[in-house]
């Protein structure tokens, strides 16, 4: 049989299988995807091929075979730096919410999250919620911040979940697709689908001290059918976002605004450091490259990994 795999809790999985019917698999014996070193080797969004078996009253399924993904999108794993775990595969488009305050959302994440989509060929939407409540040095840091990333090319919305202020768009921009929801705890990204889809009610969270300081608590991806021929996936709150599989001379590559510029650098392996008649730098000096964009790629180069909450929106 074939079908998606819409939820995993660690050991067992959701499956939807052709017929519309859900189906509770596992895995059989040791499962393990050709060179991913994974702490999850089947993720929601996965397309697989299980059997039935029948165990006293329980019918269950055992997972077979993972069909090609088109795609999937990673973190490194929380106990397993060495690691990765899969977020989410076969994604046609994510959303990344953006807050600057309750929580705040800093340019390193966006910056990080973003080079991870383009690796992974992922379009990002960034939406900019909670601006309802955004007083007039924040809606102005909104302002900035929307003109620097539609400026690079990506779309922009700005949105409140809470009160529904252009929710329509991102409804309209979700049909006929799969779409991943990402950001940090706290930014309402379930509240944003209880919107899209009040039928669903996902539960939401008030922001803790423990979200301000950053812990992370184990949670799970889950996928969702909407009434408008979409589906959602809901991913946990995610506090940080390590880079996986880059190596230094391709991060470059996963700016757009940097790709573009690239081939005008003296030397073809340019890292866009130190290297004399940088194209790169002469962009960031004249300021047609924001510095907050290259000061992320150079903690992302040089692995400062730990910058997420830094460096907020100076000389953005």
């Amino acid at each position: 049989m074939q079908g998606t795999v819409y939820k995993s809790t660690g050991s067992w999985y959701t499956v939807k299988d052709e017929d519309g019917v859900f189906q509770n698999c596992r895995i059989k014996g040791k499962f393990r995807l050709q060179g991913i070193k994974s702490t999850n080797p089947v993720a929601v969004g996965d397309r697989v091929r299980f059997s039935l078996e029948t165990i006293g009253d329980e019918t269950v399924g055992n997972i077979e075979e993972i069909e090609p993904r088109k795609n999937y999108i990673v973190r490194k794993s929380v106990n397993l730096s060495k690691q990765t775990h899969i977020i989410a595969a076969n994604i046609d488009q994510v959303f990344l919410l953006v807050t600057l305050e309750n929580p705040r959302t800093y340019p390193a994440f966006i910056d990080r999250f973003l080079a991870t989509a383009e690796a992974y060929a992922i379009p990002c939407v960034l939406l900019f919620n909670k601006i309802d409540v955004t007083g007039d040095a924040m809606e102005a840091e909104v302002d900035r911040m929307y003109r620097l990333y539609s400026d690079i090319g990506y779309t922009c919305l700005r949105i409140s979940a809470r009160t529904g202020e252009r929710v329509e768009e991102v409804r309209q921009l979700m049909e006929g697709k799969t779409s991943l929801f990402a950001g940090h705890s706290g930014v309402g990204k379930s509240t944003l689908v209880n919107t899209i889809e009040p039928g669903l009610e996902l539960r939401t969270s008030e922001i803790s001290e423990q979200h301000r300081q950053g812990q992370h608590t184990t949670t799970f991806a889950e996928m969702y059918d909407l009434s408008f021929g979409a589906q959602i996936i809901d991913t946990p709150g995610i506090k940080g976002f390590g880079l996986v599989d880059m190596e230094p001379g391709e991060i470059g590559d996963y700016f757009p605004e940097f790709f573009e510029l690239k081939a005008q650098c003296k030397f073809n392996n340019c890292l866009h450091l130190d290297e004399p008649s940088c194209a790169i730098k002469d962009a960031v000096g004249e300021g047609r490259i924001p510095q907050s964009r290259y000061r992320s790629y150079v903690q992302m180069v040089t692995g400062e990994e730990d910058t997420y909450r830094q460096d907020p929106f100076q000389e953005a």
